[in-house]
């Protein structure tokens, strides 16, 4: 059997790997839409109705990320 100690070290341990894959999601989220904002920023388009439509396109892909992990979550 496991004594108090051991039990509070084990569950110290699982929060800081779970705190870490936390951080590293976030990280990588945050890598992927900067990375499509870096694009939407280096294109030269023609007015602002082909800039307009791209950040739809990225807050539609958001939209739909999001829905996606909401019904995973249930």
């Amino acid at each position: 059997m496991r004594n108090s100690s051991s039990d509070t070290a084990f569950v110290k341990d699982i929060q800081a790997r779970m705190e870490k894959k936390i951080r590293e999601n976030e990280i990588e989220t945050i890598e992927h839409w900067k990375e499509r904002l870096e694009r939407v920023a280096a294109m030269k388009p023609e007015g602002i109705a082909s800039l307009q439509l791209e950040i739809k396109r990225i807050s539609s892909m958001m939209e739909n990320r999001i829905s996606i992990l909401k019904k995973e979550k249930k």
